[in-house]
């Protein structure tokens, strides 16, 4: 997919998006998208474009890191309940309560007992979260280890790509096939019917973020909304700026 087309695409996409948006405020919808994938699946690209032009009162990134001493001792999903939305808000999860699923499992983060714990309670949690009326729709972003290789080169080889890459991404790559286990283990147990899982192909990060908001567009049914027909009028006084003795930067450009 050539650039002209690709912008062509995501602008009418990311205005729909704004009318998504206005749309979850009016009806005061409370709205979960979860994001998962391997290392360098493109889940955080495809959130940042998501919310690009979103009002960010209303909608939320939550990316949250390793758990604190008094959190491993809480229940296992408190963690994650504060971050849920309220009234005309979606909440976008870069990685979830499925990094039990996943990276502790296949990293030994977390007991046998604990794995099987979250792989029973996770979809009576989720089932409470939909029952109550929660809208929760969960992504997996699935890339090739060829593909997942050449992102991790071009962080490696960026230097404003270079913070996302850790030791932990070379771990995953040595234990691929366990991660690939799990995933399946991790579908096969949490894509019911009333929180199924939808696969986004990922290998190509432009078509992979046009699918992923063109299907969140078809599974929320919204209408489009108008905004108040506004008329700007002359501004009221004149323009009175900070005086010349406060602190104005250099303007080097």
């Amino acid at each position: 997919m050539n650039k002209e087309k690709y912008l062509a695409e995501l602008e009418r996409l990311q205005i729909e998006l704004v009318k998504l948006q206005q749309w979850i405020q009016q009806q005061k919808l409370r709205v979960v998208v979860l994001f998962e994938g391997r290392d360098a699946a493109g889940k955080g690209g495809i959130i940042k474009t998501i919310t690009a032009h979103l009002n960010p009162r209303h909608v939320k990134t939550v990316a949250l890191g390793v758990p604190t001493e008094r959190e491993e001792n809480q229940w296992y999903f408190q963690r994650y309940v504060p971050h849920l939305p309220a009234a005309g808000e979606m909440v976008l999860f870069d990685r979830s309560w499925y990094n039990r699923a996943g990276v502790e499992k296949v990293m030994g983060f977390c007991s046998h007992d604990q794995y099987q714990r979250f792989m029973s309670a996770c979809p009576t949690f989720e089932k409470l979260l939909v029952d109550d009326g929660i809208i929760v729709i969960k992504y997996w972003l699935n890339v090739s280890p060829e593909e997942q290789q050449r992102r991790f080169q071009s962080r490696l080889d960026n230097p404003l790509k270079r913070w996302k890459f850790s030791e932990m991404d070379l771990e995953g790559r040595e234990r691929w096939q366990a991660y690939s286990k799990a995933r399946d283990t991790m579908l096969d147990s949490t894509d019911t019917e009333h929180c199924p899982w939808f696969i986004v192909d990922a290998n190509n990060k432009k078509k992979a973020r046009l699918n992923c908001i063109r299907h969140l567009l078809t599974v929320l049914p919204y209408h489009a909304t108008t905004f108040p027909h506004v008329e700007l009028g002359e501004v009221k006084g004149k323009e009175l700026p900070p005086g010349q003795d406060r602190h104005w930067i250099t303007a080097h450009y």
